[in-house]
């Protein structure tokens, strides 16, 4: 767990989408993309990223992005949808919006950021497309098409303009998808709408010039997929030199504002362990473990080791991280999970428990301490944690293969096998979905069953549609 829905991002995967134009939806006139179309294209495109892409799923980190876009959400004039995050594992530097509201930010751009402010900049800005509607005018003066056809141009024109792009698309998508590209007008109007948002949620407006300097040095042209707003004239230069002279321009308390990274960098760090190549992250902890970042860095020095499987050097920084910071329940949880993936169900178990009952609403802690529940015997109390928690993740395959067992184990042998389908199609595990599908057919007989059943189909058709 929570761990990610896929093992690596394979961006040609989305090649398949210009297969949706075979859909028989209703035809798109000109002029007539309204919210409701806005609001059906954003939803089946949220759909496609979370089975294409590998997704974090893990509140310590989507949680505290989704809080940096309900900060700048909150300075916004009222939007006809709530934004909705989802956290991408890949190390490009990247983020991007759909129609719709749902936002997307690559750990990589976490990682490239050196404060809030600057990962915060830039998903303003990405926001700002979203609120100004730059895609849904370009979709409104186009062809006549289907919401479904969209779906492929949508990504070629968020994924990148590169040639790599083109090629993941097909030509046909390729070609289209170029409807779709932000204009110098667009990008002009997000960095300005975005630096108000940043502005008025309190953060150092200069965050923005940093997160773009940042972008800039990096040489996102040498390779790799181009974000929009690097790929899109005028010259990001040019660009940033305008944000300075706006920046300069503002009050002097406004300027003067002083970054907060206390969650940004606890963020970051797990982020690094967790995700990043093991020996650039051993570096960068070994230059924190002096100052207020140790803990962090002991943490992090853990994770790494675990992950290795040096569980005698893993289990040694954990301890000194626990020690550095016992009441931190990041670290707990993280000691926690350590110790019980690895055979210490005692010490394992006794942390996870601590952890719950310090953050009740962490994810991670409760799916561990739920199975470790279920490994004691105490199915009940396993299956209330599972089912708290699967409110806050219904797309998590690894929970719903937990539920599977939990119901398995009490002979509740339709809900079992529903749970089996729901984690097989979160696994985008095609033979496995229909397997279960049909077994649970076979057992519904109550109302509540059947109207479980009828749930699951249409979570089913929604994936099917994109496969």
């Amino acid at each position: 767990m929570l761990r990610i829905l896929c093992a690596a991002a394979r961006m040609p995967a989305l090649a398949l989408l210009i297969l949706a134009v075979a859909f028989p939806r209703p035809a798109l006139a000109w002029g007539e993309f309204t919210i409701k179309d806005e609001k059906e294209l954003g939803e089946k495109f949220n759909v496609l990223i979370r089975s294409r892409l590998p997704l974090v799923q893990d509140t310590e980190i989507v949680g505290y992005v989704q809080e940096v876009v309900n900060r700048l959400s909150r300075t916004m004039p009222k939007q006809p949808f709530p934004f909705t995050v989802s956290v991408i594992r890949h190390n490009a530097i990247n983020a991007f919006a759909s129609p719709g509201g749902y936002i997307f930010v690559f750990t990589g751009l976490i990682l490239a950021m050196n404060h809030e402010a600057e990962a915060a900049g830039v998903i303003a800005h990405e926001m700002a497309h979203v609120t100004q509607r730059h895609i849904a005018s370009r979709i409104e003066n186009s062809q006549v098409i289907s919401i479904l056809s969209v779906l492929g141009m949508l990504a070629g024109a968020l994924m990148g303009g590169s040639a790599q792009s083109a090629a993941m698309v097909g030509s046909l998508a390729a070609g289209q998808a170029a409807m779709l590209n932000y204009s110098r007008a667009d990008e002009r109007e997000a960095d300005q709408v975005g630096m108000n948002y940043l502005s008025k949620a309190g953060y150092p407006p200069s965050g923005m010039v940093g997160a773009f300097q940042i972008l800039s040095r990096r040489q996102w042209l040498l390779g790799g997929n181009i974000p929009s707003y690097l790929s899109t004239h005028p010259a990001l230069t040019e660009r940033v030199k305008d944000m300075q002279v706006r920046v300069s321009l503002m009050p002097e308390q406004v300027r003067n504002r002083k970054n907060d990274d206390t969650r940004f960098l606890r963020v970051q760090a797990l982020i690094r362990a967790r995700y990043s190549d093991i020996e650039p992250a051993r570096h960068v902890f070994d230059g924190q473990m002096r100052g207020a970042t140790r803990c962090m860095a002991l943490m992090g020095m853990g994770i790494l080791c675990s992950r290795q499987n040096r569980v005698k050097d893993a289990a040694g920084y954990f301890e000194s991280a626990l020690s550095c910071d016992p009441g931190d329940e990041l670290i707990v949880r993280e000691a926690g999970s350590f110790h019980y993936l690895k055979g210490n169900k005692t010490q394992g178990g006794n942390l996870l428990r601590k952890a719950v009952g310090m953050n009740p609403n962490d994810t991670y802690a409760l799916y561990y301490h739920a199975r470790n529940l279920r490994e004691q015997g105490r199915a009940g109390e396993a299956t209330d944690y599972a089912l708290r928690l699967l409110r806050k993740e219904p797309e998590d395959q690894e929970l719903h293969e937990l539920l599977a067992h939990l119901y398995g184990d009490g002979k509740k042998m339709f809900e079992a096998n529903l749970h089996m389908a729901y984690s097989a199609l979160y696994a985008n595990n095609k033979n496995r979905v229909k397997q279960f599908h049909e077994k649970s057919k076979g057992l519904a007989q109550t109302p509540q069953e059947k109207q479980a059943l009828e749930r699951f189909e249409q979570r089913y058709k929604e994936r099917r549609e994109l496969w």
